[in-house]
């Protein structure tokens, strides 16, 4: 049972941001704890190690739909950023391709996309952004900027901050179609079990995705490569060394967040459809108890479960934060992988909001975990805040 948090005192609706750890992985990870050898290593000691990540990484790989891939089509990283950073930085450096400078991304990406594209923006790579008004792609654009220039391919597949939903299938097949020899990245980050996919379906040679995200430790991602990129070269690493993780990632394993990390995929794999039903209905009971007061819910026309953006009346969403922190209630004004920004989130511009109304408004990201409790406290303390906090103009 993971009873993590005290619902008598906190309610926790930031798991887009960070989830809690699950107890069942917190004990699998006091297990490995005890597994004190270098998984490189080649004595027993160290081969007990190796046998802890050959576990975790099947787990994950099975948990993201990849059946009978070899260890080297996973590649273990720090973190979901890292992971999106060697996608990009070793697909751009692979090879010296004068031909192929063009990368495709939205204009609604993580900052882990958006920043390792702007520093290759400034070695000479044309970056392309596509819309995605309303929470979805625009894939008349997308078609209209496909020609043989195009190196690399990037779209998330759940956006963090609206939950809208990416034709992901549709717009790599047009990809390939089109330009059969660009490598196309998912960023599953915000999807990974929380909406049924594969690589395969797809058709994504590359996909990140991070274990804090599904009730596994911080300081663990990982990265799915198929086959063909490897046989053909298209990635190289970003971090050189001792040549761990089949030469993808150099540096001693994370033995015991790695643990976690296999855990807690092995977990969301088998409760997956409950979990995700669970998730939706609270999403559905959130806009229904939402939807009588004074704000507006910005609603994707495809979303993931477990995401709701909602813009207050003339109320900034720091001060609501604020307000409802106050109250033992978290939620979040937007990625908080960009919260020391003070600029309007670049995602709800891109989706369609003023900037006035970009901050005015809050994401509440729903777990598994949460119950029908914690939205009656959410939203009556909303409505109290709307009542009573100050407004701008």
């Amino acid at each position: 049972m993971q009873t993590i948090l005290d619902s008598d005192k906190e309610i926790y609706l930031d798991n887009s941001a960070t989830t809690p750890l699950d107890d069942r992985v917190r004990a699998k990870m006091l297990e490995a704890s005890y597994i004190y050898g270098n998984p490189s290593s080649l004595h027993s000691a160290g081969l007990s190690a190796e046998k802890v990540v050959s576990l975790a990484r099947a787990s994950v790989l099975t948990s993201l739909g990849v059946r009978g891939a070899k260890s080297e089509n996973l590649v273990f990283t720090a973190s979901g950023t890292e992971a999106n950073n060697l996608a990009i930085f070793g697909s751009a450096y692979a090879k010296k391709r004068r031909d192929k400078t063009k990368i495709i991304t939205s204009d609604s990406e993580h900052p882990s996309i958006l920043r390792a594209l702007d520093r290759l923006a400034e070695d000479g790579f044309e970056i392309v952004k596509i819309p995605t008004r309303g929470g979805a792609l625009d894939l008349d654009v997308l078609e209209s900027t496909l020609d043989a220039k195009v190196l690399l391919v990037t779209f998330m597949l759940v956006n963090n901050e609206t939950g809208a939903l990416y034709d992901l299938k549709r717009a790599f097949s047009m990809v390939k179609r089109k330009c059969p020899q660009a490598i196309t990245h998912c960023d599953a980050v915000q999807a990974f079990l929380k909406v049924r996919f594969s690589p395969a379906e797809l058709g994504a040679d590359l996909v990140s995705v991070s274990s804090h995200k599904i009730h596994g430790p911080k300081g663990v991602g990982a990265l799915y490569i198929h086959p063909e990129i490897i046989k053909t070269k298209k990635l190289i690493p970003i971090i050189y060394g001792g040549g761990q993780e089949h030469g993808f990632r150099s540096g001693t394993e994370n033995t015991i967040g790695i643990a976690g990390f296999g855990e807690a995929a092995s977990i969301g794999r088998e409760e997956f459809a409950k979990n995700a039903a669970h998730m939706s209905a609270m999403r559905q009971k959130l806009i229904d108890k939402l939807t009588p007061l004074e704000l507006t819910l910005n609603l994707p026309k495809t979303a993931a479960p477990h995401v709701l953006s909602v813009t207050l009346p003339d109320i900034k969403s720091e001060t609501m934060l604020h307000f409802l922190s106050s109250k033992g209630i978290f939620v979040s004004s937007g990625s908080a992988c960009s919260s020391h920004s003070h600029a309007s989130s670049p995602t709800l511009l891109a989706y369609g909001l003023s900037s006035h109304a970009a901050d005015c408004t809050v994401r509440i990201s729903l777990s598994h975990m949460n119950s029908d409790g914690d939205l009656d406290a959410l939203v009556s303390a909303i409505s109290e805040g709307i009542a009573n906090l100050v407004r701008i103009k």
